[in-house]
């Protein structure tokens, strides 16, 4: 196969591409951090249900994930994907509907409504997601412009997120009204114009791989309806062969082991808020805030610690950082300061005004109580959220040692089906566990005394759920060697392949691509088939189903 003539990604490449995190990252910023908070402060729901309505739609992607990314993979050969581009044709179709986020948080509505107007928008994200997260492997082959490419996606992730924890904030300052559903239907408002802009710069200031000389050549074939029904059963061989690739196996654990404990404490944190810190709105606005502020500096550290050591180092480093800050909050609930709640009833609300020696409320108890555990928190989390998606670039390239071909859609479809599974168990999980332990959700806006079972429960699960998650993607973490130096041994390897060359450079070579494949070399690039067609024509694995890795 003819080597692609890659062009050379710019700042404005990096970022325009990177903006589309507004949408990835700032509308789960507003979903996992507000929507739980909102449905059980604002719209009658109680916590079982409000956990519903955030869990079942993402189990219905385990569906469209894997759909979206096998159909955009297989529309390169036709007429729509050589034309608009196989990715952006599912970007160009969610542009005008985006606006329709801020449905989802009109009050009044029923159960059913909710739940229909969450469902239509994680369909949109969806088709957005997953195009969108294959265009920065297909952009370039190199790992440290890879890295860059998540790292500015990263960035963009953070600030979203500090915007949709601070914009609360900004909207009761300007308008009034600490505890108001206005404030949340205001801020979706902003944030769908937002979405429809980002997507647009995507479109605009990203590629998609071009084309070798040899692909210019097929015919694009037409679609009978035999071959779509051969669809389905193809899309989930093709899915269930990314299980076989061990480093995207180790991946997932990691990947996982940091998401779900975010997903436990992002739903648990604004009602522990309530329950223990005794605050409302304006409080968790501005504790969220400085937790996103951490994450943002927690993301450019992270950045440089990948390209420098690897991925496995900073992943590490973020789980520490993450359980001291829970570990402190297990202290506070233990300890209860003294002085701490008469300090925060001082500062009517306006947590930042504690910074100041002059304020009412003002002690160092009241700061470090404040400020500490989230602060560490945001630390952790930015560098749990960057490590996964840094590493992402870099798996299409393993998978393409093993079978031949580039297959970056569904990888995308497979992690975001695997994150919203997982996301959904979670969050279900999460609403379940705080309604058994009695809490009642406010009626009309107006809080309800808890009782100390309720209390209990939502402290426990905001402290130890995390904490047990992150420990099982520890232990896999060790056993993870994807870094710049296998990188480029693997590189190295896939340019032989492509040569023609079906041995190794060297028996470190060898180690390395065994190593990250899960496979015998011997095995690798299709080798495994009998009668395989050349790389480029390929529409499935060639992974022989008899045939199992070394």
């Amino acid at each position: 196969m003819a080597a692609l003539e890659m062009r050379k990604p710019s700042w404005i490449n990096y970022w325009g591409w990177g903006s589309g995190d507004m949408l990835g990252a700032g509308a789960q910023a507003v979903i996992t951090g507000w929507l739980f908070y909102f449905f059980t402060t604002f719209c009658d729901l109680t916590p079982v249900e409000a956990g519903l309505i955030l869990g079942l739609p993402r189990l219905l992607e385990a569906i469209t994930c894997p759909l979206i990314g096998y159909v955009s993979d297989n529309l390169r050969h036709t007429w729509i994907g050589r034309k608009v581009g196989r990715r952006k044709i599912f970007l160009l179709l969610t542009i005008p509907l985006l606006p329709s986020f801020a449905l989802i948080f009109v009050t009044g509505q029923t159960f059913t409504y909710y739940l229909l107007t969450f469902i239509f928008f994680e369909l949109l994200y969806t088709m957005f997601l997953i195009p969108w997260e294959t265009l920065a492997a297909e952009m370039t082959k190199d790992y440290k412009e890879k890295a860059k490419f998540a790292g500015a996606r990263m960035l963009v992730a953070q600030t979203s997120a500090i915007l949709a924890s601070y914009l609360p904030t900004l909207i009761i300052n300007n308008f009034g009204g600490k505890d108001s559903p206005t404030t949340f239907l205001i801020m979706a408002a902003i944030f769908g114009g937002i979405f429809s802009v980002v997507v647009t710069l995507v479109v605009i200031f990203s590629w998609e791989r071009p084309y070798t000389e040899a692909e210019k050549t097929i015919q694009p074939e037409p679609l009978s309806l035999a071959r779509a029904a051969l669809i389905p059963a193809t899309m989930f061989r093709d899915l269930f062969s990314t299980l076989r690739i061990r480093a995207f196996r180790q991946h997932l654990s990691i990947y996982l082991g940091g998401y779900i404990a975010q997903d436990i404490f992002n739903t648990a944190f604004p009602i522990f808020v309530v329950t223990v810190l005794l605050g409302g709105t304006l409080i968790i606005s501005q504790l969220m805030t400085a937790m996103y502020v951490a994450q943002l500096i927690s993301v450019m550290i992270a950045i440089n610690i990948v390209i420098r050591t690897g991925p496995v180092l900073a992943y590490r480093i973020a789980v520490g950082f993450f359980s001291a800050a829970l570990l402190l909050y297990l202290i506070f609930y233990f300890v209860r300061p003294a002085g701490f709640g008469e300090g925060l009833a001082a500062l009517d609300g306006n947590v930042l005004t504690a910074l100041n020696p002059l304020s009412a409320g003002f002690s160092p108890t009241l700061v470090f109580w404040l400020f500490a555990p989230i602060i560490l928190a945001g630390l952790g989390r930015g560098t749990l959220n960057f490590v996964p998606w840094s590493v992402y670039n870099y798996l299409p390239d393993v998978d393409e040692a093993v079978t031949g071909q580039r297959r970056e859609g569904i990888f995308a479809g497979v992690m975001t089906l695997v994150r919203k599974v997982a996301q959904s168990g979670a969050i279900i999980a999460t609403g379940w566990i705080i309604g058994a332990g009695g809490y009642v959700s406010a009626t009309d806006g107006v809080a309800v005394q808890q009782t100390p079972q309720a209390v209990n429960t939502v402290a426990a699960l905001l402290i130890c759920g995390p904490i047990a998650v992150m420990l099982a993607g520890l232990v896999i973490s060790w056993q993870f060697r994807l870094n710049a130096r296998t990188h480029g041994v693997l590189m190295a390897e896939i340019d032989r392949f492509h040569a023609g060359e079906r041995t190794p450079s060297s028996e470190t070579a060898r180690e390395v691509v065994e190593d990250l494949t899960g496979w015998r070399y011997d095995r690798l690039w299709g080798a495994s088939k009998a009668t395989a067609a050349p790389p480029n024509t390929r529409t499935g694995p060639d992974i022989d189903p008899g045939a199992g890795p070394s």
